[in-house]
């Protein structure tokens, strides 16, 4: 199974680059005429993310995050969400960078067998940085009908904690 694993990748890029040959595709023209494309959507798309960076460290380093968790904690213990993994709830949709360290950091403290670590464990698989794609899709779009997308990607990310917390309960 390792081996089919580690085979997998050369084949499919050996199968693709035979099957341009065939087809008499200048495979070199076509990447660098790819490459030569991304350039300008890069320089488009960087403000968007290096927004949502900055605000991501400003809601962390200002205390808003803090007093958030602190309103929230009702709805938490309504929905059976650990207030200890707050944190992550708040940081995975802004930094996927950010969301590793305090998952690490939740894993370091209450052990990763516990309930809290299970529940940090399948929210953070079980979500995305919503922000961070939104900036990245609706930076190369003409349509921007951002507002309703974002609305609708976290009620999906709100729905998906209960759901992960839910089963980490009953499993």
């Amino acid at each position: 199974m390792n081996l089919f694993l580690s085979l997998l990748i050369p084949c499919i890029f050996l199968s693709t680059f035979l099957y341009a040959t065939i087809k008499k595709v200048k495979v070199y023209d076509s990447f660098c005429g790819g490459a030569k494309d991304a350039i300008p959507l890069i320089v488009h798309i960087f403000p968007y993310i290096a927004a949502t960076m900055m605000l991501s460290q400003i809601f962390q380093s200002s205390g808003l995050q803090t007093r958030m968790i602190t309103w929230l904690s009702p709805a938490f213990q309504f929905f059976g969400i650990p207030q200890e993994i707050a944190p992550l709830l708040f940081i995975k949709p802004l930094s996927g960078s950010g969301s590793i360290a305090v998952l690490s950091e939740i894993l370091s403290t209450y052990g990763v067998d516990s309930y809290i670590a299970r529940c940090a464990c399948v929210t953070y698989g079980a979500s995305e940085t919503v922000f961070y794609i939104g900036a990245v899709y609706f930076a190369g779009v003409k349509q921007n009908k951002l507002t309703l997308a974002m609305a609708i990607a976290l009620f999906s990310y709100v729905c998906s904690i209960i759901v992960c917390c839910f089963l980490c309960r009953i499993l």
